[in-house]
């Protein structure tokens, strides 16, 4: 069962082979759970500098590894509680040795993440001094806590680590800049990767510039390790698994441990009444799910919501089996052109590779 489940507050299951409905789940998440749970998602458990294989070709890899080495090693100490504590009284901030962040500046497939979840992991601080998160999951944490309470939350960590640090919504843009202004007033050191802004000639190849401006007035405290490399991913959109019929899905979901089984346009109207900040608490226990009626999303505002659960259920490695139309037709050509292209492109992405991962859960089905 997912390791995720020890700690749900959503509907519990109560048998394996009898699957939950997502829709039934109300999750109520305590603030230091939310914050508990930004660290790196499963699947860079394992990540380490040593086992980050730099090109020989390309030299500014194995500078990256070097430069964010040195970079872990300075976080020893500055950023305890008992200092916090001490700069409290004197109403000083901490004066880092060295840039106060480092942000790692590449195209897509060059290991920026792996780079980043291993500086959170050789980052010698307790689990709860440092935090390890999307863009997004840093703007729903606000959302769900207000920005001083936020502040509050985060700035006894030594470290805050921003994967994929959207540069398409001026608004959150402005939000998480503010919030790692004053993180970094209290001595907290900063680590990003950013997504280029869309329409950008060479988009997904270098955004050191796009991001220092959208930062204004933190560019200063960053370090950019610019990191070159053949893209080793599949570029453009993925075909997807072709659907199965209700019946498929059906059977398959009360033969599978820890499943969830819901009608999609349901599951699409329940998210509209769960801030996604608790998405992940939602998906607690479950193992896999299963979709019946997958249908194209229509609206940007829904069509966001569910980019967030597809982040989730990828972060947790929970295989998703549906019906109704593939995973490659959920979003519309405009959506697909316009100004949220990249979270569009992602969603598909991720979503078909758990649907692909799915195939086992279909028994004899074709």
């Amino acid at each position: 069962m997912s390791s995720y489940a020890a700690a749900s507050e959503a509907v519990p299951i109560t048998g394996e082979t009898t699957p939950v409905s997502l829709c039934a789940r109300e999750p109520h998440v305590p603030a230091d759970r939310l914050v508990g749970e930004l660290v790196p998602p499963p699947r860079f458990d394992s990540v380490r500098f040593d086992n980050y294989i730099p090109d020989p070709q390309q030299p500014s890899q194995a500078e990256a590894v070097r430069v964010l080495v040195g970079f872990a090693g300075s976080l020893g100490g500055a950023g305890s509680a008992d200092g916090a504590r001490k700069r409290w009284f004197r109403r000083e901030a901490a004066v880092p040795a060295g840039p106060g962040g480092v942000y790692l500046d590449g195209g897509y497939g060059v290991g920026k993440t792996h780079l980043l979840a291993s500086l959170w992991h050789a980052t010698p601080a307790p689990r709860e001094q440092k935090a390890f998160g999307t863009f997004v999951e840093l703007t729903n944490l606000v959302g769900a806590l207000g920005f001083q309470h936020a502040v509050q939350a985060l700035s006894g960590h030594r470290l805050v680590c921003i994967d994929e640090f959207e540069l398409d919504d001026p608004g959150d843009t402005v939000l998480v800049s503010s919030l790692l202004g004053k993180l970094a007033g209290a001595g907290v050191r900063l680590a990003a990767t950013s997504n280029t802004l869309p329409g950008k000639l060479g988009e997904g190849r270098f955004a050191a510039t796009d991001f220092m401006r959208e930062i204004q007035g933190l560019s200063a405290r960053f370090r950019s390790l610019r990191i070159d490399g053949q893209d080793y991913r599949h570029r453009g959109l993925p075909e997807a698994p072709a659907p199965y019929a209700d019946a498929q899905v059906d059977a398959a979901a009360h033969r599978t441990p820890y499943a969830s089984l819901d009608d999609f346009d349901a599951l699409l109207g329940h998210l509209a009444r769960v801030h996604p900040s608790r998405y992940g608490a939602l998906c607690d226990g479950v193992d896999a799910v299963f979709l019946r009626g997958v249908t194209p999303v229509e609206d940007q505002a829904t069509a966001l919501r569910l980019v967030v659960l597809a982040d989730r259920l990828y972060d947790r490695e929970v295989p998703v089996m549906a019906s109704g139309a593939p995973f490659d037709q959920l979003f519309s050509a405009e959506m697909l052109a316009g100004g949220y292209r990249k979270k569009y492109f992602r969603a598909i992405s991720r979503l078909t590779a758990l649907a692909r991962d799915a195939k086992g859960l279909a028994g004899g089905a074709a």
